[in-house]
């Protein structure tokens, strides 16, 4: 299928890893340049050697989104390399684990600095480029906004954020034509998530608990299947579809849980 994004310029940010990769390797696949911002330039150089090996175009730049100046200066070195941006995935972020008993002020505000503030500053900056093109905005969000989940205030608020930036955002770019949608995940395989799981005492017996509870197939979203949406997002495909939280999760937040037992 065309989903004609050659050549158009898409920024994601955490675009290194996990999710981000994902969403990268299928821009890559679909003829698009996506622009991979983050922290680590030794990753992004593997991200973009990868892409390359495969006949892909792609390109990188290294910055701390969590630092606000960090935003501006990210985008506009991606305008000065490329002339252009059409299209924005803000999915960079963490689960940091900053709880209400176990969490402070400072540690609060640094999360929300880490997972939702680059989302809003990023969007600002990208915005007389995506005027231009009639681009569109995909935000990476978390089920936890929506189920909660134990010890991570600072995510959940961040991700509540994300959600009510989509629709605001989609209200008030209307007027320009850009589209602005979430795509909301739940349990995705990812190295992060790997780590969290090799750090419990009983890991497969965890990751056998988990699978159990996703209604659909029981077993872990993919990458993939997170990169396959949010590329029909940014297409002229879904040129009608805006201020949208579409859950990629196999069911796990709306469908009955009973159904692990089916």
């Amino acid at each position: 299928m065309n989903f004609h994004l050659q050549d158009k310029i898409i920024i994601v940010t955490g675009g290194a890893k996990g999710i981000g990769f994902g969403i990268v390797e299928v821009l890559a696949k679909e003829g698009a340049i996506p622009v991979i911002i983050g922290r680590n330039e030794v990753d992004n150089q593997k991200a973009v050697e990868i892409i390359v090996a495969k006949g892909g175009k792609v390109g990188q730049v290294v910055a701390e989104l969590s630092e606000p100046e960090a935003c501006a200066v990210a985008v506009q070195k991606i305008i000065r390399q490329f002339g252009r941006i059409d299209g924005l995935v803000n999915n960079a972020g963490v689960n940091d684990g900053v709880g209400l008993e176990s969490g402070d002020y400072n540690r609060f505000i640094e999360s929300l600095h880490k997972n939702l503030v680059h989302y809003y500053l990023m969007a600002h900056h990208v915005l007389p480029e995506l005027k231009k093109s009639k681009g569109s905005i995909v935000n990476i969000t978390s089920k936890t906004a929506e189920t909660g989940q134990g010890n991570t205030s600072a995510y959940a608020a961040s991700n509540g954020g994300r959600n009510a930036l989509t629709r605001e955002w989609a209200v008030e770019l209307a007027k320009y034509a850009i589209r602005v949608n979430a795509v909301v995940v739940a349990e995705c395989y990812t190295p992060l998530y790997e780590n969290w799981i090799r750090a419990l005492p009983n890991p497969e017996e965890k990751l056998k608990e988990i699978t159990s509870k996703i209604p659909f197939e029981h077993r872990f979203t993919t990458a993939e299947e997170i990169a396959n949406m949010v590329v029909f997002l940014l297409s002229s495909l879904s040129s009608h579809t805006t201020g949208q939280l579409i859950h990629v999760d196999g069911g796990y937040v709306h469908l009955d849980r009973a159904m692990a037992n089916a």
